[in-house]
């Protein structure tokens, strides 16, 4: 079970883009990589076509690794370190250890 979900808020901590802050997108958990919105841009050149009639080069978001990335917990609004429990019904439950809320 990844620690990072989607529609988490998370803060890269490494890379071109450290120190910004964005919202995940999708887990590509094949590859422990993620999309996060307005992070990790990079340029991809478009053919025209009927559909796309403008063509050129365009910025898209590119997936970034998990490790890369630190949760931002609600609760303290702070980036933290993210901790499993189990429950009596045998589900794992995630929570925030620096003020032991659940996420």
């Amino acid at each position: 079970m990844l620690k990072i979900r989607k529609q988490d808020t998370v803060l890269v901590i490494k890379g071109k883009d450290a120190g910004k802050k964005g919202r995940v997108l999708q887990i590509l958990s094949e590859n422990k990589k993620a999309l996060v919105e307005g992070i990790n841009f990079v340029k991809k050149h478009k053919r025209k076509t009927q559909q796309d009639q403008q063509g050129g080069v365009v910025s898209i978001e590119s997936p970034i690794s998990l490790s890369n990335l630190m949760l931002i917990c609600k609760g303290c609004n702070r980036p933290t370190r993210v901790g499993f429990t189990v429950l009596a019904d045998k589900t794992k439950q995630r929570f925030c250890k620096s003020c032991k809320e659940v996420i």
